[in-house]
């Protein structure tokens, strides 16, 4: 083993044998630990009403301690000295226990007069000034001084409070105070001292603070509403729409809040400015423009008339918010053209009904008429089918800048009607046009099916009406029919999916009086059942089939289809470029083919030109060599002549 390795063990067996030691070792005298010290700021107001001041308000010092005796040895003593206070501040705060934060039983909070053996005080006020810096009355025992014992070893906590006096004069500001927290252990053998700063923040009145934004207003809350009417009634701005006669009558109300970024209604200045007709006005204060604090976060201000006919516009500004312009439309007394008439319900029945006739209107300077406006017949054989000669009252409808005119169906047959701007034909300046509305009594005849389109793209959305005619093959007024179908109502070949309320199983149906689109999915279509579907995802024809119920006249009680067209022209499209170019493929293919086939032809060809030059080639060859040894033979016999001729 290496001398290292040696001195490593020895090392080890050293530090635990020191550890084991420290074990061992019992506490020698009693302590106070795990002393814990927290603050918690407090908030305060000034007002007209008079100063707030009370448990809700205060900064609060929390203690807690871990005590190993009962006796007098372990204590916390706890006192407050002021750090600092707005400049000019008078008068004192005072600090007080609220509760103890452990068992009762446990802990035990006294104050001076029971350290000095005269019983517990604990309600008593401990005021706090800048004076207190050191004196006796902050000495153990001392007359500012809260003590905090144990009943039993264990933990013990308290939680004390400081509070402006409230009878005092007050200054907006900051105010610290440093709570200081002695630990005593063993008697005075043993003295830890904690300290906790804690403020409490006087708020500045509302004036004040609207005024130099003390406090931070959180533009994005800031609402501005403009009702019509002389009191403000519901969040959202409402059209207002008046006559420009001067008068102290309150025509719309204007609210205005602000709030802090905790949601916190808070004051801050806000000036309306009013450009063109009208005036703004405050209280009894009325003008132009009005600048004013605001109260409690939330101010009301009021339009009225101030015989300026034309529009008004608006502005609202706050110290950090303007809003667009809001509008008031002043108009004259009396109308001066009506536009053409639109009648909504064109067929109607035997009873009142609302909004028939429908027209709008505009003063001699072109503002929106929206003063009183009559409907009456215009003849007496008309009043005997509906309405009246004598005038009677349309209602202006504000969100759609209309005048909307009611007409009560008497007999069967077409009235004529005109809307004028007064009570009386002989008052009125101005008079609409001439509309006619049909009157109905009978029963209801047929149906027929239509769709809104002859064709769809897949899962396009479709309008389906089932439009529902007389006995006299004209259309019907509103109404419900119990059962406009027979049972299973109305089928289709191919899955629809429902997206308004109307669905197509339903044999009962509604009649709509009047044409609407204002719900999408609801769309009303004047002398029909609407019903709005999801076409399907697959193409092909869609075909509905239906019978009439018994709410039919008999012959209406037959079988009644409509059909439309699913069709993906992208898609088709596709598949026809797809299919185009599979045969252009399969062209290509054959030419190949036919390439490759001439290519063997005229391999084959080629090989037997080949074969034919070889053989030729072989013939030569074989000729060449018989005319060589002809050659050679008659070469010699040549030789042998000449051999014998000399000899």
């Amino acid at each position: 083993m290496s001398t290292k390795t040696t001195f490593k063990r020895i090392a080890l067996v050293a530090v635990a044998a020191l550890g084991l030691g420290v074990l061992s070792v019992a506490p020698s005298q009693a302590t106070t630990t795990a002393v814990s010290v927290t603050g918690a700021n407090g908030t305060s107001t000034l007002s007209a009403s008079g100063y707030v001041s009370d448990s809700t308000t205060a900064a609060t010092v929390s203690v807690s301690a871990l005590m190993d005796s009962t006796t007098l040895g372990d204590t916390v003593t706890v006192y407050f000295l002021q750090k600092s206070v707005p400049s000019g501040a008078t008068g004192t705060a005072y600090s007080y226990l609220m509760d103890t934060t452990t068992p009762n039983g446990v802990t035990v909070v006294e104050t001076a007069a029971a350290i000095n053996g005269d019983g517990t005080d604990m309600a008593t006020y401990r005021y706090i000034s800048a004076s207190d810096t050191g004196s006796a009355a902050l000495a153990i025992g001392g007359a500012k001084v809260f003590r905090i014992k144990s009943t039993a070893a264990g933990y013990v906590g308290a939680k004390f409070a400081i509070q402006l006096d409230s009878t005092t004069s007050r200054i907006a500001g900051t105010y610290t105070y440093t709570a200081v927290v002695k630990s005593i252990s063993a008697g005075v053998s043993t003295v830890t001292t904690a300290t906790q700063d804690v403020s409490i923040v006087v708020a500045a009145d509302d004036a004040t603070v609207a005024l130099t934004g003390a406090t931070a207003i959180d533009a994005g809350r800031t609402r501005a509403w403009l009702n019509a009417g002389s009191s403000y009634t519901t969040a959202n701005d409402s059209a207002v729409s008046v006559v420009s006669t001067a008068a102290s009558t309150d025509h719309a109300t204007l609210r205005v809040t602000t709030f802090t970024a905790a949601g916190d209604p808070a004051p801050e200045s806000v000036t309306v400015t009013v450009t063109g007709a009208g005036v703004i006005c405050q209280s009894s204060v009325c003008g132009k423009s009005i600048k004013v604090i605001g109260t409690g976060g939330s101010t009301d201000f009021t339009v009225r008339a101030d015989g300026t006919a034309g529009t008004g516009s608006i502005v609202v500004a706050t110290t950090t918010k303007t809003f667009p312009a809001k509008t008031v439309n002043f108009f004259a007394k009396a109308a001066s053209t009506f536009a053409a008439p639109s009648v909504a319900r064109p067929v109607i029945d035997t009873t009142a009904t609302n909004d028939v006739v429908r027209v709008t209107a505009v003063d001699a300077g072109g503002n929106a008429w929206t003063g009183a406006a009559y409907i009456y017949a215009t003849s007496a054989a008309s009043a005997l089918i509906a309405g009246s000669e004598t005038p009677v009252a349309c209602t202006f409808d504000a969100a759609d800048n209309r005048h909307e005119c009611p007409v009560t169906g008497k007999a069967s047959g077409t009235a004529s009607f005109k809307i004028i701007d007064a009570s009386t034909v002989a008052l009125a300046t101005a008079t609409s046009a001439e509309v006619s509305v049909r009157v109905s009594t009978a029963t209801a005849g047929s149906v027929k099916l239509a769709f809104d389109k002859s064709s769809y793209v897949p899962g396009e959305r479709a309008v389906i009406t089932a439009q529902v005619l007389d006995t006299a093959g004209l259309a019907m007024p509103a109404t419900t029919l119990a059962n406009l179908f027979a049972t299973g109502a109305i089928s289709s070949n191919m899955g629809l999916t429902a997206v308004s309320s109307n669905v197509l199983t339903s044999v009962s149906g509604t009649v709509a009086g009047a044409n609407s689109s204002s719900d999408a999915n609801n769309p009303a279509n004047a002398g029909h059942v609407t019903y709005v579907v999801t076409m399907p995802q697959t193409t092909g024809t869609v075909t509905l089939t239906a019978k009439g119920g018994t709410s039919l006249a008999l012959a209406g009680q037959v079988t009644v289809t409509a059909s439309a067209e699913v069709t993906n022209p992208s898609a088709d499209a596709a598949t026809d470029a797809a299919n185009e170019a599979t045969d252009a493929a399969n062209a290509a293919t054959d030419a190949a083919l036919a390439a490759a086939d001439a290519a063997d032809a005229a391999t084959a060809a080629a090989q037997d030109a080949s074969d034919a030059v070889a053989a030729l080639s072989a013939s030569v060859s074989k000729l060449i060599s018989s005319l060589r040894a002809q050659i050679t033979s008659l070469t010699n016999l040549v030789i042998k002549i000449q051999k014998k001729v000399k000899a």
